[in-house]
């Protein structure tokens, strides 16, 4: 998704009371017979049950009244890693459910490790930028600004180091906008969370070195809103 599926208005900026949204994450086509045959490192080639559920989801979306501002998935939308089997499949698959999303409930999609790999290259994320849209951007609904990032970037950026270093600096001007405008209420989308439960818990595969979460944190603890929550894959 880029920036201007959303419509970034005065109006959007403004605070007009409560509203809702749709999080999902892992659809990650592929990923249940790999795990079944005991190789979860494996393409999968079968996701016929993850379609099936995508599909349940997309349906009961489609049925909310009122309508959610948005629908945002958090990551991981396909199993098969860059380079592996079954990619384009999986990815075609994916596409032709989510089109069947409301065009009225705006989609907004997540970059997570099995999207752009564990350690993302130029070549990788622009694949992702050609295939679902931009791997970061912001947008504004009811008032409340929402940041969508690429959490690979800090995961592992050593083959790639210059465009973390464009997410970092993008990143501190949305910030210093956010503090600008008073805004009183920032959400970030990523797919792998600064913290599962503590931000001194040790580092392992499912959350961001003890380092980078802390430098991350005192970045956002230092803007100007006055709340920022984290949305992540769990």
């Amino acid at each position: 998704m880029e920036t201007e599926d959303i419509a970034v208005t005065e109006k959007e900026r403004e605070w007009k009371g409560p509203f809702y949204f749709i999080q999902g994450a892992d659809p990650q086509f592929g990923l249940m017979k790999a795990w079944s045959t005991g190789d979860s490192d494996s393409g999968g080639d079968e996701w016929g049950q993850e379609i099936r559920l995508t599909e349940q989801a997309v349906e009961a979306i489609n049925k909310l009244k009122p309508k959610p501002r948005f629908f945002v998935l958090c990551g991981d939308l396909i199993h098969a890693m860059p380079g592996m089997p079954w990619r384009k499949e999986q990815t075609a698959d994916l596409q032709r459910v989510l089109a069947r999303v409301d065009s009225d409930i705006p989609l907004v999609l997540v970059s997570g490790n099995h999207d752009v790999g564990n350690t993302p290259t130029p070549e990788t994320v622009a694949e992702f930028q050609r295939t679902w849209g931009d791997d970061y951007f912001s947008f504004w609904v009811g008032g409340v600004l929402f940041l969508v990032l690429n959490s690979q970037f800090w995961y592992d950026a050593s083959q790639c180091p210059a465009l973390k270093e464009a997410q970092d600096q993008w990143l501190h001007q949305q910030l210093s906008i956010a503090g600008q405008r008073k805004c009183q209420h920032a959400i970030v989308f990523q797919h792998i969370p600064l913290f599962l439960h503590s931000i001194d818990e040790d580092s392992d595969y499912f959350n961001l070195t003890k380092s980078v979460r802390k430098e991350v944190a005192e970045k956002l603890i230092r803007a100007d809103p006055s709340r920022v929550y984290f949305i992540k894959r769990f």
